[in-house]
């Protein structure tokens, strides 16, 4: 069995026991969150909409971090111009705990 939540913009396919990076939430550690299901498949049963809204994802907040650097890198040809600066994107790390 497996649903698809949706948190920070992005939409993510989950399985039981999964760990997941997802976009930085406000939560403590070891804090429990719920999210609502857009699509289910249990065994081949697909479910969509009125009937995946009324399942519930439960995941527990492991950790918080922030991803590799990205580099970006800006060149202007004939203007002499360039700039190059690093970022960092901060996750929080999801585990799923059930899905009910």
């Amino acid at each position: 069995m497996y649903a698809v939540i949706q948190t920070g913009g992005k939409q993510y396919k989950v399985m039981l026991d999964d760990v997941i990076k997802v976009e930085k939430l406000e939560n403590e550690v070891g804090e429990k969150l719920t999210f609502d299901a857009i699509f289910v498949s249990d065994d081949g049963v697909i479910k969509t909409e009125e009937k995946a809204s009324k399942i519930k994802v439960t995941a527990e907040v492991v950790a918080h971090g922030k991803n590799e650097k990205i580099v970006v890198f800006k060149y202007r040809p004939k203007k002499r111009t360039k700039s190059k600066y690093g970022h960092r994107q901060p996750y929080t790390e999801l585990k799923i705990v059930e899905i009910k």
